[in-house]
């Protein structure tokens, strides 16, 4: 197998790519980029101006352009599109598969995307982005491409492979032949390799398997995702309610899904409210980071609040204030660690999860450990250092309080907002971290009152 090297970008290649966009070389652009992979041709073009990147397009066939628009990221590819004109799109999708056509259509605006489509040469593909458009984006009917490849159960392998081949043509990849009756309803699969091996008058329905796994066009992407996961499938055919054949997901679409998924959830995680890329406006970076911001600093501010109720214990005893920061760090951190091991087990979920009362007993004891080490750590740390054993002690019974209070809370409310179908990645930012500080302040104070004035 040939081995395909990995495209390296370099300033200099930059540089004189630049230079033949201006000097109009369109032999060098060729050359250059001949046998590149679009995804790395992609690459070079978000380092340059939208025109510059329109002009190098348009030198391409119109086959690596499309793939070249098609591996860009939404917000990127937007951007692009306004630079062309209808019939330029409408050629551009013409070479891809129906399913990424669609998802270039529904960035477009209204107006454009019945001419668009209207101008696709294909005609059986621009009625594929047409049956493709009745669904919404996250479930199978809007992951699904309408390519593939299908065999009546009552062909012979000859007609089969003639089929294949007819069909092949606007087929990507092939990883079975999906077997259907004369209702289209799907009843199996049949691999490549068995319809090869047989002989030419042999029936499709002697050849296929009828245990197949699939999806119907309404379940969520998430769900397809898990199955495709779960039986490492490569492809999955797509049916409707009536079990007719729709459609196929392929794992580049799911890989799609779960990158999409997994950056939603680290952004919810560090507190950002909206999907923002680095390079989108100041105003859409400040809009998606201030509502978590401004929720951590009314926390703060309640905090304070906790600190000066107390403020006459403080003044009696000033090396109560040193002990805050590792109260309220130990508190988030424990809490972090909870929820983010709650939001592992319920990204993959399964029908023999442990019940809710065995988690919150297991987070208890594993707490319960964790909190007498940490307790027993810091107690013998201030008496080394000459603390008074009494402030010792409420800082060691503060935190082991804290460790138990923080466990309970970082595995209860990621699983409480899933039941109520809230993102459960909510519980692992600041949110978990804000109410986690509060409750430390709370309970350091209350046990420093109680053991001095108790």
């Amino acid at each position: 197998m040939e081995k395909v090297e990995q495209f390296e970008l370099s300033k200099e290649y930059l540089e004189k790519l630049q230079q033949a966009i201006k000097e109009m070389d369109d032999v060098f652009i060729l050359n250059t980029l001949e046998g590149i992979n679009p995804a790395d041709i992609s690459t070079i073009l978000l380092e340059f101006s939208t025109d510059e990147s329109k002009y190098v397009l348009d030198v391409l066939d119109y086959e690596v352009s499309a793939e070249v628009i098609n591996d860009l990221d939404e917000d990127t590819r937007a951007k692009f599109l306004k630079n062309f004109k209808n019939k330029e799109i409408s050629l551009m999708l013409n070479e891809l598969d129906s399913d990424d056509a669609v998802d270039i259509i529904n960035e477009l605006p209204l107006k454009d995307r019945e001419e668009v489509i209207a101008l696709i040469e294909n005609k059986e593909k621009a009625k594929n982005i047409l049956d493709l458009l009745r669904y919404e984006e996250d479930v199978a009917g809007g992951l699904m491409a309408k390519e593939l490849v299908k065999a009546n159960v009552n062909w012979s392998v000859r007609q089969c492979i003639e089929e294949i081949r007819r069909q092949a043509e606007n087929v990507e990849k092939i990883y079975s032949v999906y077997v259907v009756d004369d209702q289209n309803i799907l009843l199996g699969r049949v691999s490549l390799k068995r319809i090869i091996l047989a002989e030419d008058h042999v029936k499709v329905k002697d050849l296929y398997d009828d245990e197949v796994i699939a999806v119907e066009t309404y379940m969520d992407e998430v769900d397809v995702a898990e199955i495709m996961r779960k039986y490492d499938l490569d492809a999955v055919p797509v049916v409707n309610v009536q079990g007719k054949l729709m459609g196929r997901i392929t794992i580049d679409d799911i890989v799609d899904v779960i990158t999409e998924l997994a950056e939603e959830e680290r952004q919810m995680m560090a507190g950002i409210s909206e999907d923002v890329e680095e390079d989108d406006s100041v105003w859409m970076l400040t809009r998606a980071r201030l509502p978590w911001l401004i929720i951590g600093m009314f926390g703060g501010l309640l905090g304070a609040q906790f600190i000066g109720v107390f403020e006459e214990d403080i003044l009696l005893v000033p090396a109560m204030a040193f002990f805050i920061p590792l109260i309220t760090a130990t508190g988030g951190n424990v809490g972090i660690q909870s929820s983010s091991i709650v939001l592992q087990s319920l990204a993959n979920k399964s029908v023999f999860d442990d019940s809710f009362l065995k988690r919150i007993t297991k987070v208890l004891l594993v707490a319960l450990l964790n909190g007498i080490v940490i307790a027993g750590i810091v107690m013998g740390m201030n008496l080394i250092l000459g603390q008074e054993m009494r402030l010792a002690l409420v800082v060691s019974l503060a935190l082991f309080t804290v460790v138990l209070l923080a466990s309970f809370m970082g595995t209860v409310t990621p699983l409480v907002l899933d039941r109520f179908g809230i993102n459960p990645a909510l519980a692992a930012g600041p949110f978990i971290t804000t109410a986690n500080d509060l409750l430390g302040l709370l309970v350091y104070f209350s046990v420093a009152h109680l053991l001095y004035y108790g």
